[in-house]
């Protein structure tokens, strides 16, 4: 098999009679079969927008053809022989029910270990009907809401599942097939930016969990760890919902960064440590104006709504970034704590709503709110408090041009944003420290030299951004185990994922290490 890149097709042609006469011209004979191996957008020159695509083909003489833009390549699909010899006592016990949870427990149970999974949650359903009603009358629940329930956070986002994370064994490539064989679209397999879409993506999760039960899987929803019990450095039972006891020797920790209460239950068991991360705003443009700026006068409805990724060092020394990029999207309230209030994005799979929206974020670290491990979440929970306090439990809202002259908005101009729950002109100037409000106002103006518009007065800002990541790690040994043996911590929450993918390849890492010291 030859893999042959920088194929490079206007995005108006014919893009498989193109890519067949491109084949025919560097290989001098007819190429009727290929695959699509990644497909990217080159959209410099905006009076010639590219596709740049990598394919993989078969051909006769392999080694004739190769050169810097084609190369051999052998099977890239995902293997693992599970050879543990060690007997289990309990069936493993899997703690929540997102990307880490769900693809940690797909491999246990198609390996055939048969996971308890428990997720403090509602499934995917109830969720969603919980989820609207919070956007609709304001009433959390606290245990069923965007951050908490079957899918995880990612449930109620773009669905993107873009990584920078190499993947030298396959697994991305393994997950993003499982994605497909439960309902993604399959371009997911080639896409530069592949992305799910919350609508497609809760199908996907249903589809995936009924295979996980019929693979000898069991799910228990509105179920959540209370306490460990440990004897012996080892872990022995866990409690639920306060009240039952479940045996338990090996117990995977897929908790969300948003599980406060049980870091918090965690804090004399399992050797932690405080982390950094990013609190910020939601910047929203009309989704028209981001498509012009990244593609001029080019058909969208070929490209698709246009995303974008941004990074800028401020002058006290911060990094400010875009994060979480909705194109065609949503500013979701995201809350998940009573009397507090943090926001997200969500776009479904067409990203077709009238704005596009970004977090627009700002690091910080124990200089900021100190050393001690749960200093973070204080952090957080006090600039949700404030958020919560300016908004009177609505979503706080104010135009850039208001944000800048420190005054409190009156109505909204060129751009009506799409919110899906209650919003209310504050001074988001009263939100933040001033290392933030001065971070961000010199990072947007700099946007604005990158795209066209992205500093325009009518831009409307939203806070708080405030769960980029997990504000603490759990730590773990080089068989993903914690300091109490049997306690695996995985994925987001723990500290080692940022995002569905990263999560998602973080439940394989760890079932594989599990899997190889014991048998099913």
């Amino acid at each position: 098999m030859l893999r042959v890149s920088n194929i490079k097709i206007n995005y108006k042609e014919d893009q498989d009679l193109s890519i067949k006469n491109k084949l025919k011209k560097l290989f001098k004979k007819d190429i009727n079969e290929y695959s699509i191996n990644k497909r990217s957008i080159d959209a410099r020159d905006k009076s010639n927008i590219l596709f740049v695509y990598t394919l993989d083909i078969s051909i006769e003489n392999e080694d004739k053809y190769i050169s810097d833009n084609i190369r051999k390549i052998g099977d890239e699909s995902y293997k693992f022989d599970a050879t543990g010899t060690k007997e289990m006592i309990n069936r493993p016990v899997v703690v929540g029910f997102g990307p880490a949870g769900i693809f940690l427990s797909f491999m246990l149970a198609k390996y055939g270990y048969k996971p308890l999974v428990i997720e403090r949650g509602k499934s995917i359903d109830e969720r969603v009907e919980d989820v609207e009603n919070f956007f609709k009358t304001n009433e959390l629940n606290p245990n069923s809401n965007i951050q908490f329930g079957e899918g995880g956070a990612g449930t109620f986002s773009d669905g993107k599942l873009n990584t920078l994370t190499k993947d030298e064994n396959f697994r991305a490539k393994k997950i993003f097939e499982i994605f497909v064989e439960n309902g993604a679209p399959e371009e997911i397999l080639y896409d530069y930016k592949p992305h799910i879409g919350t609508d497609v993506l809760r199908t996907v999760i249903k589809n995936i969990r009924n295979k996980i039960i019929d693979m000898g899987g069991t799910i228990r929803y509105s179920t959540q760890l209370s306490n460990i019990n440990i004897e012996d450095n080892k872990v022995k039972s866990i409690v639920v919902n306060d009240s039952e006891t479940i045996e338990c020797d090996n117990l995977f920790l897929c908790i969300g960064h948003s599980a406060r209460d049980t870091f918090y239950m965690l804090n004399d068991k399992l050797d932690m440590k405080a982390k950094p991360f990013a609190v910020g705003i939601r910047i929203i443009h009309n989704r028209e104006d981001i498509n012009k700026a990244m593609f001029g006068d080019a058909d969208f409805n070929i490209l698709g709504t246009a995303s974008y990724k941004l990074t800028y060092k401020s002058s006290n020394g911060r990094g400010v970034y875009s994060f979480c990029m909705c194109p065609g999207g949503y500013v979701v309230n995201a809350s998940s704590e009573l009397n507090r209030l943090a926001i997200n994005g969500m776009s479904n799979y067409d990203r077709l709503s009238n704005s596009s929206n970004s977090a627009i974020v700002v690091t910080v670290g124990p200089e900021d709110f100190g050393n001690n491990i749960f200093d973070g979440i204080e952090y957080q929970r006090k600039l949700e408090s404030k958020a919560f306090e300016l908004g009177k439990g609505f979503i706080p809202t104010q135009l850039y041009n208001d944000y800048i002259n420190n005054s409190v908005s009156t109505e909204y101009n060129s751009i009506i944003p799409e919110v899906k729950g209650n919003y209310t002109f504050t001074n988001l100037n009263e939100l933040f420290p001033e290392y933030i409000n001065n971070s961000l106002k010199e990072a947007i103006p700099y946007f604005g030299t990158k795209i066209k518009g992205y500093d325009d007065p009518d831009t409307i800002m939203m806070g708080i951004e405030s769960r980029t990541s997990s504000p603490v790690t759990i730590i773990r040994n080089e068989n993903h185990e914690s300091n109490i043996k049997g306690i695996y911590p995985v994925g987001e929450g723990a500290g080692y994922a940022g995002g569905i993918t990263t999560a998602a390849v973080d439940g394989i890492k760890t079932f594989e290490k599990f899997a190889l010291i014991y048998k099913a």
